[in-house]
């Protein structure tokens, strides 16, 4: 695919997704919100995450791996991995090595730290009861109190069904949706949060299928707060096809890894 150059890009953003180098994360388009998207434990895209995030010299950093208590433990001083990690209680949550994340937060040494994890109590109650109720007072300003339209829901749970290997039963497969949509309505209010308290810019850390323009934070915000510029930035590990769902995207190699399907028995 032709990777056109970013002055193009930036007229282009709303017609669709265009591939980028890693080079050109260093001049992203201005926007209030950019969201980098990640595979979790691909080391490539968090230092690309890094290099974006220094170029951008953002206010706020809004962490999909924090929960907001956690986020409030940041010291100022963020130079040593393993005192940070430490504050931030990151091992406790089974994200992949801290050591591939640190490289971020030095990079904005300055910007609010955010956090947007959801606990596994409330993520349960989403499976069980719904987005909305889990979600709380506002679950109107996110779309949570719509159902979505048949054909929507059957390809989120689609999705599911293959991200977990095929091993779910399909009675479960709802939730599992119901879930994802809370995950991306708590992106969408401590994104919220953070452009209130600092005018922005805000970079969100996130996973790749939370950066989608269809379905993710992007499509949140959109509903919460319309005026923003949000922009989104996939990370992938194979070329996502022409209809990719996101502003831009390029891709870094998948690492060694085992089969993740082998958690599941498959």
């Amino acid at each position: 695919m032709k990777i056109r150059t970013l002055a193009a890009l930036l007229f282009a953003l709303p017609a669709g997704a265009d591939e980028i180098s890693q080079k050109d994360l260093a001049a992203l388009p201005a926007a209030d919100v950019v969201v980098l998207g990640e595979v979790h434990d691909n080391p490539d895209h968090h230092a690309n995450q890094a290099r974006a995030a220094q170029a951008i010299v953002p206010r706020a950093l809004v962490f999909e791996m924090l929960t907001p208590e956690q986020a409030a433990l940041t010291p100022d001083d963020r130079s040593d991995a393993g005192r940070l990690a430490q504050a931030l209680q990151w091992d406790a949550a089974g994200w992949p090595d801290f050591a591939m994340y640190h490289p971020i937060f030095t990079a904005a040494p300055t910007a609010r730290i955010y956090g947007a994890n959801v606990p596994r109590d409330v993520l349960r109650a989403a499976i069980a009861e719904g987005a909305a109720m889990a979600f709380g007072p506002d679950a109107a300003r996110y779309g949570l109190d719509k159902a979505l339209l048949p054909k929507d829901q059957a390809t989120r749970e689609a999705e599911q069904a293959e991200a977990h290997c095929g091993a779910l039963p399909p009675e479960m497969l709802p939730g599992m949706v119901q879930a994802q949509r809370l995950r991306d309505a708590a992106l969408a209010r401590a994104t919220d949060a953070a452009m209130r308290d600092t005018g922005g810019p805000v970079v969100v850390i996130t996973g790749t299928g939370h950066a989608r323009r269809d379905t993710g934070l992007p499509a949140a915000l959109a509903l919460s707060n319309p005026a923003l510029r949000v922009l989104s930035v996939g990370q992938l590990e194979s070329d996502p096809g022409p209809d990719a769902p996101f502003n831009l995207w390029l891709i870094a190699p998948a690492p060694q890894r085992p089969d993740p399907c082998l958690a599941f028995g498959g």
